[in-house]
């Protein structure tokens, strides 16, 4: 099956740049949200993404005109059945996803595909509340979309041949390298990230350390580009804590026992950049350690 049209589930930091390189790649991209002002805003940071690339001679001015123009948006979910491809990429909750794809399934055309973004839920478990088990696999995008060069590509244990290798023709068309993972809780990169940004919490709330010890240790120490608490406001300790209770639940090891300090901070709603606070104060000009 060859896939022209994408169907994009979910305008926040993740669909829209799902959005924007398959529209880079000349895939057809209807892009959906609950909400006009999610997908208004995801087309202005698409805009602005891509400008930036114009900028530094990444893409011609031309290639940014034709891929905003192969993007479309909709409120309507059933929108997106006569697409190929369709990726899910709302939030990192597994009574949501299943809610989307069982909302989908019957404006499905046979041969769609359906995947999910998802960073550590079952792939086998999310297929399994479909008609089409087969044809339903991973397609995890890193952050940020634009910019990062590895997708994860997750089988279920249903998974077909034909559907892996279609998804894979769709990675090597966006110029990205495939990773092939099982399906295991939190795959490959989020079963080694996330243990160890969650053990920098650890280090901050024993009082190892403090938030600008432990960044610039990792950075200066280890080579890091970022500071592990750094990288977690980046990601969202809502998505950290979430993904820590995978593993914990999925691996039933206290090795994966989400730190309390972490639990604290998404109690309080401090989930990194997107609130403004967390293990960092992003109200200024520049972040302060809140620790």
């Amino acid at each position: 099956m060859e896939i022209r049209s994408v169907g994009v589930v979910g305008a926040g930091q993740m669909g829209n740049g799902i959005a924007h390189v398959m529209a880079l790649a000349e895939y057809d991209v209807l892009l959906t949200d609950v909400s006009q002002e999610n997908l208004t805003r995801a087309l202005n940071l698409i805009d602005r993404n891509l400008e930036r690339q114009v900028s530094r001679d990444r893409i011609s001015a031309d290639e940014k005109q034709a891929a905003l123009g192969r993007i479309r948006t909709t409120l309507k979910l059933s929108d997106l059945g006569q697409c190929d491809l369709i990726i899910e990429a709302a939030t990192e909750r597994e009574t949501v996803k299943q809610a989307i794809f069982e909302d989908l399934l019957p404006h499905l055309k046979p041969e769609t595909i359906l995947t999910s973004n998802t960073s550590s839920i079952s792939i086998t478990r999310l297929a399994s509340r479909t008609d089409r088990p087969e044809k339903f696999m991973g397609f995890h995008f890193m952050n940020p979309v634009p910019v990062m060069q590895l997708v994860e590509l997750i089988r279920g244990i249903a998974t077909d041949e034909a559907t892996f290798s279609a998804c894979l023709q769709v990675v090597n068309k966006l110029g990205k390298t495939a990773a092939s993972a099982e399906d295991f809780p939190a795959f490959i990169v989020n079963r080694i990230l996330m243990p160890m940004i969650n053990e920098a919490v650890y280090t901050l709330y024993e009082g190892v350390g403090r938030v600008t010890s432990i960044d610039e240790s990792m950075k200066l120490g280890a080579n890091h580009p970022m500071g592990p608490l750094e990288l977690a406001d980046f990601i969202g300790l809502d998505t950290c804590l979430a993904i820590m209770n995978v593993l914990h639940d999925g691996l039933a090891d206290t090795k994966y026992r989400p730190c309390p300090l972490l639990v604290k901070y998404v109690e309080a709603g401090w989930l990194g950049r997107k609130t403004d606070r967390g293990f960092y104060d992003y109200r200024g000009e520049t972040p302060v350690p809140t620790r």
